[in-house]
């Protein structure tokens, strides 16, 4: 039996729930003392009778009130409360309170029905999503996956393009940037989880090699591992497998169980072998493998670098790009990484104003990649169909003090930084960027 559970739930550690008694102003509580949603004031001798207008914030105390600690009745007089006060300035707390008074109920239809009005309020609300997802992951209808999917790719999509300037100020960068990769680690592999169990393989094995490209991870590779032993398919289950039991369970969505790792890595070892002989050497090669230590850890031959023009960068192809040459000219660097989800937004843009100045030879546009494991960066080129000049940082990142990403930086013919923006910035990035292009100075000479 699969023993690593992969919900919604998990995804986010500390997932906002309200409390089922909903906090009132003291003028509500005092009124609701008073009076109940029948008791009016009597008129005086020979006044005209008044009906007055219910108080929606009194008639939601004495719902919370009559209901007690009865949670059908409390869904029963906040269903019936909404119907009477669809627009009541507190709705989205009482569409809180059904979700979570149904979730105690095991009512998931009626859980789902109310987080999903409440994401129609607030479109914005990322947990509610992931409450929905759960719940709807739940019920295992295609009909509630395929909407399960859905809810999952908006949270992504938000977090991929959530701007460093959202960060809290009392979190470091460094904190901030391993909790947004992170997080779209474990959204890739929930995405990935409910596409097989939908039995949407290629779907999944994408979102789960997208997951492990960001940060290898014993849950994508357990469950690829799966898809393919789904698919009859032992041979190419086995090195899924071994990378799931030797990596270490180091995501906060979801945890593996290493011995129902180890009985699915015996059965489909016996399949393709016959027997487990060799097994344990292949689990000592897959172990040595997940700890070696990077191709790009060696020592940088930039290390005694004094000026921008000492620097020599690393290319894709193996070359080496010497900033030298470009001693005279406009330089314009763009640092960016395969993690950096504003990154993948900013660079197309990058791209397309270096595009506008081909062809002249006194300016020169470089997409400066700063990933810490180089082999991701290839396979992320191909993806996303980058073609643009690009080279590694080797400590020139380090050197321009680059701190956030993306960072875009502008060079005059004299080696001066006379441009420096950080973070993605609004609509007129490209205006911005053209502007200091052209405050830098023509060609030098």
């Amino acid at each position: 039996m699969n023993r690593m559970r992969v919900s919604a739930a998990a995804v986010v550690v500390c997932l906002y729930m309200l409390s089922p008694q909903i906090a009132l102003p003291a003028r509500a509580q005092a009124q609701a003392g008073a009076a109940t949603p029948s008791a009016t004031t009597p008129p005086k001798h020979g006044a005209a009778t008044v009906n007055p207008q219910p108080d929606p914030e009194v008639e939601l105390q004495h719902a919370l009130n009559s209901a007690g600690n009865d949670r059908v009745a409390l869904v029963r007089n906040l269903n019936a409360y909404l119907v009477r006060f669809p627009d009541a300035p507190r709705r989205v707390g009482v569409y809180r309170a059904l979700v979570e008074a149904c979730q105690q109920l095991q009512d998931a239809p009626c859980a789902i029905e109310n987080a999903e009005k409440l994401i129609a309020i607030e479109p914005q609300d990322s947990d509610i999503m992931l409450v929905v997802v759960n719940l709807l992951q739940k019920q295992g209808d295609d009909a509630s996956l395929t909407r399960a999917v859905g809810y999952v790719t908006r949270v992504l999509d938000r977090v991929e393009k959530l701007p460093v300037t959202e960060k809290p100020d009392r979190v470091s960068l460094a904190d901030w940037q391993q909790g947004q990769l992170r997080l779209r680690v474990a959204f890739y592999n929930l995405r990935g989880s409910i596409e097989r169990q939908q039995k949407n393989y290629d779907a999944a094995s994408k979102d789960l090699a997208q997951s492990y490209q960001l940060q290898p991870n014993a849950a994508a590779a357990l469950l690829r591992g799966e898809i393919y032993e789904a698919q009859n398919d032992p041979g190419h289950a086995i090195p899924f497998y071994l990378e799931a039991f030797v990596l270490p369970d180091n995501t906060t969505s979801m945890s593996v169980d290493r011995s129902d790792i180890r009985q699915k890595l015996g059965n489909v070892w016996r399949l393709v072998h016959g027997s487990e002989q060799g097994l344990g050497d292949a689990i000592l090669v897959a172990y040595d493998a997940s700890v070696a230590v990077p191709k790009n850890a060696a020592t940088s031959t930039n290390t005694g670098a004094k000026d921008l023009y000492d620097f020599n960068l690393p290319k894709l192809d193996g070359s080496r790009l010497a900033l030298a040459q470009w001693k005279g000219k406009r330089i314009v660097l763009s640092f960016w990484a395969t993690w950096c989800g504003p990154c993948q937004e900013l660079e197309p843009r990058f791209a397309k104003v270096a595009q506008s100045y081909a062809g002249d030879a006194g300016i020169e546009f470089l997409a400066i990649n700063v990933d810490e494991d180089r082999s991701r960066v290839a396979p992320f080129l191909v993806r996303e169909k980058w073609n643009h000049p690009i080279a590694f940082g080797d400590g020139l990142d380090n050197f321009l003090h680059v701190d956030s990403l993306p960072t875009v930086i502008v060079i005059d013919p004299t080696g001066k930084v006379v441009y420096r923006a950080a973070g993605l910035s609004s609509t007129d990035f490209e205006d911005r960027l053209e502007a200091a292009i052209q405050q830098a100075g023509p060609k030098g000479k």
